[in-house]
């Protein structure tokens, strides 16, 4: 089930995000990472439009949404390459249409996935807290 974020998710959400964060971005140092959960509890979760996957009523993963840009997609680990990922973008899709993206080049989880899905690299970028290059990608308009 996906539903709508609800403020009493936000630790629930920050314990998936601190299993999954540093399967996908390795690479980013504890200080980033430190840096980038305060600021998921006190910036990202409460001005993004989020949804919840549920398995068993419990939170096992959660889109961010900027607009029509996922700011972050993230599942527990036991849920990965179970097509809940894809799940989560469908629901988003179905209610915004075309979507954005921004990745890291070195996230051996995202980039893949985004790809496979059909986003395409539109751009690159860099993340100014870490210096770490991205790809900016969107999915062709249907």
């Amino acid at each position: 089930m996906i539903r709508r974020y609800k403020a009493d998710d936000t630790d629930a959400l920050i314990a998936i995000w601190d299993m999954a964060e540093p399967l996908a971005h390795p690479f980013l140092s504890d200080e980033v990472r430190d840096q980038v959960r305060k600021d998921m509890r006190n910036i990202y979760l409460p001005n993004a439009e989020n949804w919840v996957l549920e398995s068993e009523g419990a939170p096992v993963g959660f889109i961010a949404m900027i607009g029509t840009e996922i700011g972050g997609l993230f599942l527990a680990p036991s849920e990965q390459g179970k097509g809940r990922g894809r799940q989560m973008v469908d629901h988003i899709v179905a209610l915004k249409g075309p979507l954005t993206v921004e990745v890291f080049k070195d996230n051996k989880i995202g980039l893949p996935f985004y790809q496979r899905y059909g986003f395409v690299i539109i751009g690159e970028g860099v993340f100014d807290a870490s210096g770490d290059e991205t790809f900016k990608m969107a999915m062709p308009a249907s």
